[in-house]
């Protein structure tokens, strides 16, 4: 499938790839010189695969309470939570973002190889009053990323950005063109996600771009910044098989109200995890893979799950699920390349520490 921008990268000269059902750019200029313009200035991302839903109903907050892990109940009209979606023994179906529009009104925001699953998972757990609805064929998602970002926005959008609060979003218009606005985004740098119709992505992509402070990025700096960052992407980090407890992302699960999967998150909860999520430093530029093998004096203890060079760093890092025992901060190790076995210790995240994510605008 092609997202609505696919004719603009073709013209940009994108290296184009398939990325699950979706052909979609990797690289423009190149990863390190994208991810470095993302950290330094901006980056602006075609992300028009993801899935967005809407579900209405004066019943649509309890069921949702009762599909996801994050609490609802306190989230404002024009804020936003991070969330997990859970299977019966907690694992986790998908990672997403709930947008509260109004008292009764919701968007919810899934990872595109999951929009199918997540549909039916979703839609068969509401009360009969309860709507959900598919909007992602018409819906088009521009993430504008970078310390520039808010300086870029604020030159063409009327409403005041300086107020608009980490994980809050706006209903506005940039161009003529309606948008949802968000201070969000998967790069551990201020940003925003710009949601709009499917029609008016390739104007407002074009728009975003006139600032010479802006970059196209493709997937390949999307990758790397998100792990720099320490933010985990499902199917690496995030599956089925293990809990939110496992992969350190407690503060999305809220235990003080019922939700499906919670006995499974509670039991991680009050026993603990036989392995968990780490954070690796390895010596050198030579990065590890998705799959690879952990060992500590030749006994394997876990596999990595995100791998890569960090740009911003100088050296390779890495995530991997490892046996709990080992996962103190500098307990070193060795990863097994298949070639040759590269050095590592365990440190903490996120690996880039300068993020502008959440520095205060006002």
């Amino acid at each position: 499938m092609e997202t609505p921008l696919y004719s603009v990268h073709v013209d940009l000269n994108a290296k184009i790839a398939p990325f699950g059902d979706w052909d979609m750019p990797i690289q423009y200029s190149g990863i390190i010189a994208e991810h470095l313009h993302t950290r330094k200035f901006a980056g602006v991302f075609d992300i028009c695969h993801m899935g967005e839903f809407r579900v209405k109903g004066h019943d649509a907050l309890s069921d949702l309470e009762k599909l996801n892990s994050a609490d609802l109940a306190g989230l404002k009209t024009g804020r936003c939570k991070y969330g997990f979606l859970l299977n019966e023994n907690g694992g986790v179906i998908d990672d997403f973002i709930t947008y509260k529009l109004a008292d009764d009104e919701f968007m919810l925001v899934v990872n595109s190889a999951t929009t199918a699953g997540d549909y039916d998972w979703i839609k068969s757990h509401l009360s009969p009053t309860t709507i959900i609805e598919d909007i992602s064929e018409q819906t088009g998602k521009i993430d504008l990323q970078g310390p520039m970002a808010y300086d870029i926005l604020n030159k063409i959008i009327e409403d005041d950005l300086a107020q608009l609060k980490y994980f809050a979003f706006i209903n506005t218009s940039i161009d003529n063109c309606r948008v949802i606005l968000s201070r969000t985004g998967y790069t551990g740098e201020l940003g925003y996600e710009i949601y709009c119709s499917a029609d008016d992505a390739r104007k407002l992509w074009g728009i975003f771009l006139e600032s010479e402070k802006a970059l196209p990025a493709g997937l390949g700096a999307r990758d790397t910044l998100r792990l720099e960052a320490g933010l985990p992407l499902y199917g690496h980090e995030l599956g089925a098989s293990r809990t939110p407890i496992a992969a350190g992302l407690s503060f999305a699960v809220n235990t003080k109200k019922e939700f499906i999967g919670k006995n499974a998150v509670m039991k991680d909860i009050e026993t603990g995890c036989s392995d968990k999520l780490a954070g690796l430093k390895l010596d050198g530029r030579q990065s590890c893979r998705q799959g690879q093998e952990i060992l500590l004096k030749d006994k394997v203890i876990g596999k990595i799950t995100s791998g890569s060079f960090a740009p911003s760093l100088g050296f390779s890092i890495a995530f991997a699920y490892i046996k709990t025992e080992f996962t103190d901060e500098g307990t070193k190790m060795e990863i097994n390349t298949g070639r040759k076995m590269l050095p590592a210790e365990v440190c903490s995240t996120p690996f880039y520490k300068k993020g502008t994510a959440k520095i205060p605008l006002c």
